[in-house]
């Protein structure tokens, strides 16, 4: 499963560890991503989501953005959710 929001498109970004000695070594920044159910009012369906916790503010605001519904609407009927 790969480390991306659905909802907002964040994804791992590259940065630096910082030594006391001020010595740079490359490493990666994940997204703050959580496996959450939410219910979906439109369909009457719970849905699980693997969102970050910028996404879940934003669902919580808006809703589930019906460009997402048809998708989360076809990942139940293929995990029989």
């Amino acid at each position: 499963m790969s480390r991306v929001c659905p909802i907002t498109g964040r994804s791992r970004h590259k940065a630096n560890n910082v030594s006391h000695a001020n010595n740079k070594s490359r490493k990666w920044q994940y997204p703050n991503l959580r496996t959450k159910r939410i219910f979906d009012e439109a369909t009457g369906m719970w849905v699980r989501v693997r969102v970050s916790a910028r996404g879940l503010k934003t669902i919580t605001k808006n809703g589930i953005p019906s460009e997402w519904r048809k998708i989360l609407a076809l990942h139940a009927q293929q995990h029989g959710a």
